[in-house]
């Protein structure tokens, strides 16, 4: 039967790892910080118009988005499309989301909701105002439209 010996002979230094954990840890705050998460897909192109006054909205999460322009995607068509959350929708379908989307706050806040529409600068005006109506019906009265802010004479 063959015997094993144990060798004493050391190959060299061990590494010291001892910040090998403050590194790690350094670079998941780094990513954290660095990545921009986005919960919704666009669908559609939004090229916003340039105004010259803007105001920031505060709170953003007491916002609901409705996106309208041309899709990205040209097998969808040309023709401007809404979109509500991370599907297209059609205008008929605009006032069972701003109900869904109101009753999943407390009732002290949904006075306080607002919803912005993202509209690309090529839509016509009609699917807008299609759009407003829909949102006077379930009484969504303040209304932003949303827009880079700059010089109007030369960015058109």
């Amino acid at each position: 039967m063959a015997t094993f010996k144990k060798s004493n002979k050391k190959d060299g230094t061990a590494i010291n790892t001892s910040a090998l954990p403050d590194i790690v840890f350094m670079l998941l705050f780094f990513f954290m910080v660095a990545t921009k998460m986005r919960d919704k897909d666009v669908m559609v192109k939004t090229a916003v118009p340039v105004v010259s006054e803007v105001e920031k909205v505060e709170k953003k999460s007491w916002v609901n988005f409705i996106l309208v322009g041309p899709p990205l995607d040209a097998s969808k068509g040309t023709a401007p499309r809404i979109q509500l959350d991370d599907k297209f929708a059609e205008v008929d379908e605009v006032q069972d989301f701003i109900i869904l989307r109101r009753n999943e706050f407390p009732p002290a806040i949904r006075d306080y909701l607002t919803t912005s529409i993202k509209a690309d600068r090529t839509v016509r005006m009609g699917l807008i105002q299609d759009v407003k109506q829909e949102l006077r019906q379930v009484n969504s009265l303040k209304l932003l439209y949303s827009a880079n802010s700059g010089d109007v004479k030369t960015r058109r």
